[in-house]
């Protein structure tokens, strides 16, 4: 099949680097231990609905935004087996999982190349949960145990050497079914290397709503890399996705932890777009931040229009608000990559998840959560609101304070502080769509503003080079602001 290149695809190489866990298993990295922060975006529906300049489009935008995984489904939810892809085909023949239709996985390859060829990985779920338990009425168990090892092991032998993450399940429960997808994942693994060996490749499941992966699996379970949510679409005070995360974390043995479906962008809250309207980048944001300083390894952001990839004559689901290709620029979207940046920009196997930062945490959706590492500590406040940070938990006799903004990325000086006692923080702006995190260094390693770029040891920031970064500020506070 030809594909429509782009400038993007042609700078970048299709092989990318294979990811393993950090050494000490809180995060991924890449093989050569590199940080890898999982941010993926939700395009379920990819592979079963779009055409192949529309999955160009697709992939660049989703790139430019900083994204590095896709995840997307082979045997889609929504008439997957019978329901033909653009250009005709369907995954199986007769639905059978021994019989692959050349033809729609050839196309399922091309996919694969062009997201690896931007930087993208896949974290590919082998099927819709629905196609292996009856939670659903329109559910319709097609695997076996037996079944299942083979379809896995075509998957792994297909997909060797790409950059694919294996990600089983699919938004059902998997209650009495363990033993089909423990046997999908064995497929998969000797189909990737001749031998069940699971540390060949990254392993998650994506669960039903408001479930972990650790509601099915023991906590030793051999091929499962990462411990997998859905913390779903419904309200803060009652999802609290930052314990949802706290306790996966808090498991062992140690595994990382993500979020494979948080709230997405433009969703019905709590499907109840009557009573609580529609979600929008605020909502995004504060569940990226709560969930990521909350312990998790990564964040996986959705939209609802794009997930579904809604476009003119297509059956909406749930009350899409536009098509898929303006839904694609949606603020929220763009917004995920100055997350990514902030936790890249200070060190980042160093960092553990810590409360007892903030004595004032507040509740619902003002809470707050705060994380620290090697040197640095972050607190976010999702509302803007005044808190009194903990000092002394972290290195140095004096820290560095900064107010980072997650809908920019640009960073303000905020003080220098003796690292002792409390101190009584106000964040520039307050307010719903305020949210701010307060960024504390130990002065001494002198650091570039955070989110600046990945940080590296033995290059310092003087402050004759802070001074020459100084812009003005629309705060009316005596700060500097730093992009």
């Amino acid at each position: 099949m030809l594909w429509l290149g782009s400038a993007l695809s042609l700078v970048q190489g299709q092989n990318l680097p294979l990811l393993r866990v950090s050494e000490n298993h809180r995060f991924l990295a890449t093989g050569d231990g590199e940080p890898f922060f999982y941010l993926a975006d939700t395009a379920w529906e990819i592979f079963h609905r779009l055409r192949r300049e529309e999955v160009t489009r697709y992939l660049d935008v989703r790139a430019g935004q900083g994204f590095n995984v896709i995840q997307a489904v082979a045997i889609a939810e929504f008439g997957g087996l019978t329901v033909p892809e653009a250009y005709g085909d369907v995954p199986l023949v007769d639905g059978d999982p021994l019989r692959p239709s050349p033809r729609y996985w050839e196309y399922v390859d091309g996919v694969i190349e062009q997201a690896n060829r931007r930087g993208l990985y896949v974290a590919l779920l082998p099927s819709w949960g629905g196609w292996v338990v009856k939670q659903n009425p329109d559910d319709r168990p097609i695997f076996t145990v037996e079944t299942a090892f083979a379809y896995g092991r075509f998957l792994g032998a297909r997909y060797r050497g790409r950059g694919v993450l294996w990600m089983l399940g699919g938004d059902r429960t998997a209650e009495g079914v363990q033993d089909i997808w423990r046997s999908m994942a064995r497929g998969i693994a000797i189909g990737l290397t001749g031998r069940e060996d699971y540390t060949a490749a990254i392993f998650l499941f994506h669960p039903r709503g408001g479930f972990s992966s650790s509601a099915y699996f023991p906590d030793d379970e051999p091929w499962l890399t990462v411990r997998t949510l859905q913390t779903g679409h419904g309200l803060a005070s009652e999802t609290r996705c930052w314990d949802k995360i706290a306790a996966e974390y808090a498991r062992n043995p140690v595994k990382p932890v993500i979020d494979a479906e948080s709230l997405y962008e433009d969703h019905p809250i709590a499907f109840r777009s009557k009573l609580y309207g529609y979600s929008f980048d605020a909502h995004i944001r504060q569940r990226a931040y709560w969930d990521v300083f909350s312990g998790a390894a990564g964040q996986t952001y959705g939209n609802h229009a794009v997930w579904q990839f809604y476009a003119p004559g297509r059956l909406p689901i749930n009350g899409p608000l536009m098509y898929w290709t303006e839904a694609i620029e949606r603020p929220g979207g763009g917004e995920m990559r100055h997350l990514k940046a902030l936790m890249l920009s200070r060190p980042y196997f160093s960092r553990v998840p810590d409360p007892t930062l903030v004595l004032d945490a507040l509740r619902g959706s003002d809470h707050i959560v705060a994380t620290r590492g090697d040197g640095y500590a972050f607190l976010y406040t999702p509302q803007g609101r005044p808190f009194t940070a903990v000092l002394g938990r972290i290195s140095g006799t004096k820290v560095a304070a900064w107010w980072f903004n997650p809908r920019s990325g640009d960073a303000q000086r905020a003080g220098e502080y003796l690292n002792r006692g409390t101190k009584r923080f106000t964040p520039p702006s307050e307010g719903f769509g305020s949210d701010w995190v307060l960024v504390l260094d130990d002065a001494g390693r002198r650091w570039s503003p955070p989110g600046a770029g990945p940080v590296r040891s033995g290059s310092p920031l003087s402050s004759e080079s802070l001074e020459k970064q100084a812009v003005h500020s629309d705060s009316s506070d005596p700060v500097t602001l730093v992009r």
